[in-house]
């Protein structure tokens, strides 16, 4: 019987280095279970992407061991290279908020275990532009404090954590007068935060994105705050947040939606996955349904319901061509192989 051949991409710098030190023992681990093993540290920011987008066609597996910025990379270039080959995730990043929405191990033993022992389930991801991402696509005052929040008091607080340390900015918010489209309808107001998301956990606090989160449904969750003018409108926010009740305010706005468009008179910046995603006065973000496969052990029904399997993916290919949203991300894709070559 053939070996089936793995390639192992890792970032040596996430974690503080954390993986380099078990390296050996990892590697040792996929080959003992019948695996070919080519192994490749990224180089540096993007480095990833396209190392996967140039994915040669003897791969079986691809095993991504870092955090989610390269989780993001790895899944932009399988994307990219237009290849399904599925995905096993080793998280150690200093949050790893997606392996926390998909309860994936974080001791590396565990997650290679998983790997080892899982299956192939179709998730989905986000077009954002002419971009990719994972779990959440975040602009505005609040973007870094969840990752600069004491993950102790996040463990202990939730929200609470996350409204506390807002509140020691309040005087340094900046609001965004923007307009949007969702579901057929416009709004205009200023807001300090937003984001929209496909995950249960984001910088590190579970439960931030409302209830009944999927991630394989096709839909993303999207969180709206305006700009409070005062302590008491931030309270009010923080209460609606931590009750998970919006129905008292109209300072926190809450779709779930397959789609949704941004517009501003100025450059935002965005992050993507926790990295920096650009300064666009325009975004488009849609949903890609179930357009990756990642490896996953045991029961996920409270995040995946497994609306659709892969099965048919020629049906999957007329709805993305049926819905305009995907159109301007597929021609930059085509455009974009062409240039890395990658169809030569």
């Amino acid at each position: 019987m053939a070996k089936l051949h793995m390639l192992l991409i890792y970032n040596p710098k996430a974690g503080k280095g954390l993986f380099l030190q078990s390296l050996g023992e990892t590697i040792d681990k996929f080959v003992k279970a019948g695996y070919k093993v080519e192994v490749y540290p990224t180089q540096g920011i993007g480095d990833a992407t396209l190392k996967i987008a140039r994915v040669p066609g003897y791969i079986d597996l691809i095993v991504a061991a870092g955090g989610d910025g390269t989780l993001d990379e790895v899944i932009t270039g399988i994307v990219l290279s237009g290849r399904d080959v599925p995905i096993g995730y080793i998280p150690v990043g200093s949050t790893n908020d997606y392996a926390a929405s998909l309860s994936i191990p974080t001791t590396i033993s565990e997650a290679v275990d998983c790997i080892l022992h899982g299956s192939p389930q179709a998730v989905d991801m986000g077009a954002f532009n002419d971009d990719t991402f994972v779990y959440v696509a975040a602009f505005g005052a609040f973007t870094d404090v969840a990752y600069d929040t004491n993950q102790d008091m996040k463990n202990a607080l939730g929200h609470l954590a996350y409204i506390i340390e807002g509140a020691k900015r309040l005087g340094d918010l900046k609001p965004y007068h923007m307009r949007i489209h969702v579901d057929g309808i416009d709004r205009e107001a200023s807001y300090i935060y937003g984001m929209v998301t496909n995950s249960t956990s984001v910088g590190g606090i579970k439960g931030a994105t409302g209830p009944d989160v999927y991630l394989d449904d096709g839909m993303f969750e999207v969180l709206l705050i305006h700009m409070p003018k005062n302590l008491m409108e931030l309270s009010e926010i923080g209460q609606a947040l931590l009750s998970n009740d919006l129905s008292g305010t109209n300072l926190v706005e809450y779709y779930k939606t397959e789609r949704i468009t941004f517009a501003s008179e100025i450059p935002v910046p965005w992050t993507l996955d926790g990295e920096y995603g650009g300064n666009p006065e325009y975004v488009r973000i849609g949903v890609r349904h179930q357009c990756v496969r990642l490896v996953l052990d045991g029961d996920h029904n409270d995040v995946l319901g497994g609306w659709r399997n892969l099965k048919h993916p020629e049906e999957d290919e007329q709805v993305r061509q049926e819905e305009d949203i995907f159109l301007p991300l597929k021609q930059w894709t085509e455009e974009l192989r062409k240039s890395l070559g990658l169809d030569e």
